[in-house]
C-alpha cells in the first residue's frame, strides 16, 4: 500500500493526523530502492501514522500544508542523490535531465534541497522539529568541502537551521526519534544523529572548528580524518565540531542492522511503482532502472577514494537471507504482466553479497587497514558460492526466465577468490550477462590507482582472460563494459595518454564510459582535492581544477584528443 500523500488517502487509513510526514526532492517511488519510501513504511510497520510530500512546490505554502502539520517531526530529504550532483555536471553546466521527476524534465529540485526545503516548512507549516536525512544531509553533516562554492561550509543542521539530522541509512534512528518524541522523552542521546549544542558531552572528541578548518587547510584534514575514522558502529565516539559559540554534536553511528531486521526492510508493503499521484505528471525513468530489480545486500568495504558508499551505508556488508531474497523474487514473478525477467540481483557491489570479515562483524573495521586494498586482506575470505547458489535458486523460480547482475562487481574480489571464482565468472556468462557485464577499474596509472584505492591494471587483465575464457567455452560473444574516470587527483594529460594506449592496446576497445570526478562531500577524494595534500596530509597531490582542462582529459580517452604541446593542457600532462 502507497504511504499518503493526499488528505483523502490519509483519511481512507482510518487517521485523523500524520505523526510524521517526509519531504522528498525524487518523485515518490514506492520501492525499497527509494529511501524516503523504506522510512515511511518502516516507521507506519512500527505502528507512526507517516505520510509524504515529493517534490513541493518551494514558491508557495500549497504543496507542503496538503497533509498538515505532523505530530512529532518533518523528515526532510533532497532525495537519493545530493541535490547539487543532481542539478549539475562535473564541469558545472546544469543538467536538463532529471531520472526522479516525471516527464524527466529537471525543474522540480532547487538546489540545497535540504536548506530550501526546511525554510518553505518555517514558511508555512512551522510549530514541529525538522530533522534531516539522505545521503545529502549525511554526507554535509559536519564541516565539509562544497566544490559548487570552492569552499568550506558549515554542518548543514546550521545552514537549514534543522532540529537534528540523521546520518547513515537510519531507519533505527528515525524509529528512537519518533518513540522518544511519541513518549515525551528526551531524544538527543539517540545514536545516529546530529544536532545543536551549547556544550560538549562527555566522553566526546572535539574535531578543529569550523573557523579553525577555514583558516587553515591542515585543520580541515585533521577535522575530515576524525569524521572518517568514527564512522564505524563498534569503535566510534562521539564527536563535536564548534561553530562559532555552538556546537555540532555528533552522537556516535547507530548500530547496523541484523540480517533477519534487513530482510523485513526489503518485504515492507511497497507498491513497486510510481505513486499515481504524481505518475500521471510523466513517465520517470528511474523506475526503468529499479523495476523487477532486487537488493541483496547493503553496505561496502571496497572504501575507493572518491565513493561515499563506505561513509553513508558503512563499511560492514550486511547480507539479506537467502529465503528473504527469493521470497521477494517470487513476489516479483507473480505481478501481473511479469516479463520473466530478474534485471538485477545485487546491491552497491553485487559479488560482496555473503562475504564479510568475521573479525570486523566482532571488532568493528580496522582503521590501519583496507579490506580490498592494495590486495584482499587475509581476514577476509573471498568466497562467491553464496551468490552462485542464491542465483541458482532464483532462476528456477517459475516464470523467471531471465536473472541478470547489472549493479557492478569487484573484478579483484573474483580474481583472488581462489576456489570460487572461475566457477562465479562461468556462473554469470552463462546465464547472468544480458550482452555486457560492468566492471570500474577507474584507471590504469599505479599513481592515480593508489590515490584512488584500486586495484592495479594486472588484475584487470587477470579478469578479463577469465571472463573472455568463459565465453569462449560457453559458446557467448560477450562484453565487458569499463567505467574510466578523468581529472580524479593526481591525474593529469599525461596519466589520460597512458589509459588511452592502454585500453586500446591490452582491452581492444574505445571506451564510451568516461566520467569526470566529482568532488563530493566527505570523500576522501573531495580531500584531496580541496587541500592538494594526501589523506594524511603527508605530502602534495596535484589536482585538475579548470572546469575546460577537466574535459580535455575526458576527450583524451573519448575522442582520442591529442594534446597540443605548450598549451595550458600541455603543462597539466606534466603532472
Amino acid at each position: 500500500m502507497f504511504i499518503p500523500t493526499t488528505a483523502e488517502e490519509v483519511r481512507e487509513r482510518g487517521w485523523d493526523a500524520l505523526d510524521v510526514i517526509i519531504v522528498s526532492g525524487d518523485t515518490y517511488i514506492d520501492s525499497s530502492y527509494n529511501g524516503a519510501a523504506v522510512i515511511g513504511h518502516w516507521l507506519i510497520d512500527n505502528g507512526f501514522r507517516t505520510g509524504i510530500i515529493c517534490q513541493p512546490n518551494v514558491s508557495d505554502g500549497s504543496d507542503i500544508t496538503r497533509l498538515g502539520v505532523p505530530r512529532l517531526f518533518w523528515s526532510v530529504t533532497a532525495g537519493c542523490v545530493d541535490s547539487m550532483v543532481a542539478n549539475y555536471t562535473p564541469t558545472g553546466k546544469f543538467r536538463k535531465d532529471d531520472d526522479f521527476t516525471p516527464g524527466g524534465v529537471n525543474d522540480r529540485r532547487p538546489d540545497r534541497a535540504c536548506i530550501v526545503y526546511s525554510n518553505l516548512i518555517r514558511r508555512f507549516a512551522k510549530g514541529r522539529p525538522i530533522v534531516l536525512g539522505g545521503i545529502e544531509a549525511s554526507l554535509r553533516r559536519t564541516v565539509h568541502y562544497d566544490a559548487w562554492s570552492d569552499s568550506l561550509r558549515r554542518s548543514i543542521v546550521f545552514d537549514a537551521k534543522a532540529d537534528a539530522v540523521t546520518y547513515g541509512m537510519a531507519e533505527l534512528s528515525n524509529l528512537q526519534l519518533a518513540q522518544c518524541m511519541r513518549d515525551g522523552k528526551d531524544w538527543h542521546s539517540v545514536k545516529g544523529i546530529c544536532y545543536i549544542g551549547k556544550e560538549v558531552p562527555d566522553g566526546y572528541s572535539e574535531m578543529p572548528s569550523y573557523e579553525e578548518c577555514v583558516a587553515d587547510k591542515g585543520m580541515f584534514s585533521k577535522a575530515f580524518r576524525m569524521f572518517y575514522e568514527n564512522c564505524d558502529p563498534t569503535t566510534a565516539s562521539g564527536l563535536v565540531q564548534r561553530h562559532g559559540d555552538r556546537y555540532l554534536v555528533q552522537n556516535p553511528p547507530q548500530r547496523n542492522l541484523t540480517p533477519a531486521e534487513l530482510d523485513r526492510v526489503h518485504l515492507l508493503d511497497y507498491e513497486d511503482a510510481v505513486h499515481p499521484f504524481y505518475a500521471e505528471e510523466g513517465a520517470v525513468k528511474a523506475m526503468d532502472t529499479i523495476k523487477n530489480s532486487i537488493t541483496t545486500h547493503r553496505g561496502c568495504y571496497g572504501e575507493c577514494s572518491f565513493c561515499a558508499i563506505a561513509v553513508h551505508q558503512g563499511r560492514t556488508v550486511v547480507s539479506r537471507s537467502a529465503d528473504s531474497i527469493v521470497e521477494e523474487a517470487e513476489r516479483i514473478a507473480s505481478r501481473p504482466g511479469f516479463n520473466g525477467i530478474i534485471y538485477d540481483v545485487g546491491g552497491p557491489t553485487a559479488n560482496m553479497y555473503g562475504i564479510e570479515c568475521r573479525k570486523k562483524m566482532e571488532k568493528g573495521a580496522c582503521r590501519d587497514r583496507k579490506c580490498l586494498y592494495p590486495r584482499p586482506c587475509p581476514s577476509l575470505r573471498i568466497d562467491h558460492s553464496a551468490q552462485i547458489a542464491l542465483l541458482d535458486r532464483i532462476k528456477a523460480i517459475p516464470g523467471v526466465r531471465k536473472v541478470f547482475v547489472t549493479s557492478g562487481i569487484r573484478h579483484d574480489m573474483v580474481v583472488f577468490d581462489e576456489d570460487h571464482g572461475q566457477e562465479y565468472v562461468d556462473c554469470i556468462v552463462k546465464d547472468h550477462v544480458s550482452g555486457q557485464l560492468k566492471i570500474a577499474p577507474e584507471h590504469i596509472s599505479d599513481e592515480v590507482l593508489a590515490l584512488m584505492g584500486k586495484p592495479g591494471p594486472n588484475v584487470l587483465l587477470d579478469f578479463k582472460d577469465m571472463f573472455d575464457g568463459s565465453n569462449r567455452r560457453h559458446g557467448k560473444q560477450q562484453f565487458l563494459t569499463y567505467y574510466f574516470m578523468a581529472a580524479h587527483p593526481g591525474c593529469g594529460n599525461r596519466a589520460m595518454e597512458e589509459l588511452r594506449e592502454f585500453v586500446h592496446t591490452e582491452l581492444r576497445t574505445n571506451p564510451e564510459q568516461v566520467q569526470i570526478f566529482t568532488p563530493t562531500p566527505s570523500t576522501v577524494s573531495s580531500l584531496m582535492y580541496y587541500t592538494r595534500r594526501d589523506y594524511a596530509d603527508r605530502r602534495n597531490v596535484w589536482s585538475e581544477h579548470i572546469p575546460k582542462l577537466k574535459q580535455v582529459q575526458k576527450d583524451i580517452v573519448v575522442k582520442g584528443t591529442p594534446v597540443r604541446r605548450g598549451s595550458a593542457a600541455s603543462r597539466s600532462a606534466k603532472r
